[in-house]
């Protein structure tokens, strides 16, 4: 059986792992948005091909 000391550093420890993995995904999570942001402004800032959309092959 566990000793009061011993269960506080085993709880301590899950917090801290909890703590960490929150900190890890919210560092993923704003990557995930700067990178859309990024992709956001490439788009909006790229010139479309001249001709691209203008004509339609159709076969029967």
């Amino acid at each position: 059986m566990m000793d009061i000391a011993a269960a506080s550093v085993a709880m301590s420890q899950s917090a801290l792992s909890q703590a960490v993995g929150i900190r890890v995904l919210s560092m993923a999570k704003n990557q995930a948005e700067i990178q859309g942001q990024n992709i956001v402004q490439m788009m909006s800032q790229s010139q479309p091909h001249p001709t691209l959309g203008k004509h339609l092959d159709l076969k029967v």
